[in-house]
């Protein structure tokens, strides 16, 4: 059974991820952990979604049932539990959250010891585990060999501590005004608590969670609110998160959100003008602008992309010695602070950049023009493998030789194929969009 996706188990609660398929994944990856145990703790947290505690229960179930002792320490950012799994030499950490997906869904995400995301591999290792029933049934102890589970409510200081260290020393927040969306979510304390023990004045958005309105017209994707906000309020910055707080929007000074390949492309500039951006490079994804990298070739520093997925990213960054990467959705590592994306690390950094060049949002974080990028998902009945597709090649071969870079991939959770297309000419853009599309559509849905 195929279990992870791009990021953990996700699906709609109580329906694919059920109580049993929870507890079930739980023992697991509890068995896999076991093989490199160290201090035989798993560290829990979740976002603010009812179904956490149902999932929650069913995680403490498994593990301990397997003899796995575990530490719950209730909503908190998804980067949190990376930092706080390591921080408390847990074997492993769990995080229920569906990230940027509404209150109907949740998921699974898994770090190591290390505080990193689990490989491809061993997400497969753990799905074998998962189907072979005898496997499962031994694991299971008996008597004083139960694991126990204990709730801890101040873990929350340890992280807290670490996202202000990461912001300079030299620099203080005194007399700016943020305005922070919480998406009603796992930042909800967390991220106003740091932006004003730093000396902001900050105005939150959204920090009532209810269990069903997290990400509910707000947040990193829902952005009005924190833009009107910005104007209303006159402030310097604005800052919306997504529901577990791995990710970030940024909207500027006039209230416009500045685009997440731009921000990429000034936090890189920054680190290197600082002296602290390591191996000459950033990475971002396939999914990223041209322009990007056309800047970044233009500053010396190179660019390497990777597959969608924060995870993929900071593969490639650790494999070439890199410190900095990111995805154009607002995923950004800045690894000397965080194991996976972070989006109050980020936040501070970018604020740290402003401040340092003494320049407003509108023109530090927008270092170049973006070339016009297009992308379409379209419903499609059968998702044939791409190569096989009669006429294909040809097409692309075209788009090639006319220097218009293309991106078709499947969605991984719904049938949709996603068509990006990228050109300086946005009428010629178009024209080739709409061939694409009609290409697809017969192809696809015949």
């Amino acid at each position: 059974m195929k279990l992870f996706g791009t990021d953990g188990v996700r699906g709609e609660a109580g329906s694919f991820l059920s109580a049993p398929l929870a507890m079930r994944v739980a023992m697991a990856a509890g068995i896999y952990f076991k093989t490199h145990s160290k201090t035989n703790r798993i560290l829990v947290g979740k976002d603010t979604r009812r179904s956490g505690y149902m999932i929650e229960n069913a995680i403490v179930s498994g593990l301990t049932a397997i003899g796995y002792d575990v530490i719950q320490i209730g909503p908190m950012p998804t980067p949190a539990i990376a930092f706080i799994t390591e921080n408390m030499r847990c074997d492993a950490g769990i995080m229920i959250s569906a990230s940027h997906n509404s209150y109907e869904d949740n998921g699974i995400k898994f770090f190591d010891g290390h505080g990193d995301k689990l490989s491809h591999e061993v997400e497969a290792q753990i799905e074998a585990i998962y189907a072979n029933d005898e496997k499962i049934a031994d694991a299971q102890v008996t008597g004083k060999e139960i694991g126990k589970a204990k709730r801890i409510d101040d873990v929350i200081g340890r992280y807290i501590v670490a996202l202000k260290n990461s912001f300079p020393r030299e620099c203080s927040l005194s007399g700016m005004r943020i305005v922070l969306d919480a998406a009603n979510g796992a930042g909800y304390i967390v991220g106003p608590t740091v932006l004003e023990e730093l000396g902001a004045e900050v105005i939150v958005l959204h920090n009532k969670p209810d269990g069903f309105n997290i990400n509910e017209g707000c947040g990193a994707l829902h952005t009005k609110d924190l833009c009107d906000s910005v104007v209303k309020y006159r402030a310097d910055l604005g800052i919306a998160l997504d529901g577990d707080a791995d990710r970030l929007v940024i909207a500027d000074e006039r209230g416009e959100i500045v685009d997440g390949d731009q921000l990429l492309g000034a936090l890189g500039s920054y680190m290197n003008d600082k002296g602290v951006l390591r191996g000459g490079a950033i990475v971002s994804t396939v999914m990223s602008n041209q322009a990007l990298e056309d800047y970044m070739k233009s500053k010396k520093i190179k660019l390497f992309r990777s597959d969608v997925g924060d995870k993929n990213v900071v593969e490639i960054m650790k494999k070439e010695g890199i410190n900095f990467g990111g995805e154009q959705s607002g995923h950004v590592i800045i690894s000397d602070f965080a194991k996976t994306g972070d989006g109050l690390v980020c936040a501070l950094q970018t604020l740290a950049l402003i401040i340092e060049t003494k320049t407003k949002a509108s023109v530090a974080l927008r270092p170049f023009k973006l070339y016009p990028q297009k992308l379409v998902n379209i419903n499609i009945k059968i998702k044939t493998e791409l190569s096989k597709i009669d006429g294909l090649d040809a097409k692309l071969k075209d788009l090639e030789a006319k220097n218009i870079r293309h991106l078709i991939r499947y969605s991984g959770t719904e049938n949709k194929l996603r068509i990006l297309l990228e050109y300086k000419d946005t009428k010629e853009l178009n024209l080739h969009m709409a061939d694409m599309v009609d290409f697809f559509q017969k192809a696809l849905n015949a």
